[in-house]
């Protein structure tokens, strides 16, 4: 049963499957606020609903922009992170993210998608062995300069030519190297993932391959589900955080091995 499939029978189911697409897009919003991955859900969904591959990204750009805004306002709102203070940060993840959207048109991601599962699931080991990552506020590795020439632009070209896991890179680069606490690290993250959305959006947006009925009646429950996200991670802390957080690196991991 696809939505564009143009039949007639179809054709009134349309608004239940925006409904749908819509309460997809909230649960997808609250899973990406706390530790990334809504993509899991949302794409195949959309590809569910009828959409072709290049449409079902394009889209996906568009809603989950929604989400990472509304989940970034709230951070900042609750003074976790500075927007002006992170403005290089900002515009490292959008040169990285630009030239790895440049990028992936001249490579196969398949050796990516092969040693990318193995990746998550060390990091989702080590989470749960190292229970004090992210914990409380430490001693940075590297200084600002440092760290806004080095894992934010690596960080968001891998974005840009790949995806998967990149909220969870940048959190876990805050905590590691710069030694926020998970909570802060995350709210950091959700900035610059807004920043590599808005900048992949962009790409999407003049290719016109989106979607926008669908992209925006998503729009709306992402933005929904990523206000109580971000909620519930500054309200359940750091340890709750560090579970989902493995919770979506399996995921993501089992999803890619699937594929490939």
């Amino acid at each position: 049963m696809h939505f564009f499939s143009g039949s007639s029978s179809v054709a009134e189911l349309a608004v239940e499957w925006l409904v749908v697409l819509a309460l997809v897009a909230m649960l997808a919003g609250f899973i990406d606020a706390i530790a990334g991955g809504g993509g899991l859900l949302t794409i195949p969904a959309l590809l569910l609903a009828g959409l072709n591959p290049v449409q079902a990204l394009a889209t996906n750009k568009l809603q989950a922009s929604f989400g990472s805004f509304t989940a970034t306002r709230f951070f900042v709102r609750a003074g976790l992170v500075k927007p002006w203070a992170e403005r290089w940060a900002v515009l490292a993840t959008g040169i990285g993210a630009a030239l790895g959207a440049l990028t992936i048109q001249w490579f196969d991601t398949a050796l990516l998608m092969q040693a990318m599962p193995f990746a998550l699931m060390a990091i989702a080991l080590y989470l749960l062995l190292a229970r004090n990552v992210g914990r409380s506020i430490s001693e940075p590795r590297l200084n600002n300069a440092a760290f806004n020439s080095s894992a934010v632009p690596a960080v968001g070209f891998y974005d840009g030519f790949f995806g998967p896991g990149t909220g969870t890179f940048f959190t876990l680069s805050y905590c590691q190297l710069r030694g926020l606490n998970m909570v802060q690290a995350t709210a950091h993250a959700k900035l610059l993932n807004f920043t590599t959305n808005i900048v992949s959006l962009t790409v999407f947006i003049l290719s016109g391959q989106i979607v926008w009925l669908v992209g925006l009646s998503m729009a709306v429950g992402q933005a929904i589900g990523a206000r109580l996200g971000a909620a519930t991670a500054l309200k359940q802390g750091v340890g709750f955080i560090r579970l989902m957080t493995v919770a979506v690196c399996v995921a993501i991991s089992i999803s890619l091995l699937l594929k490939g």
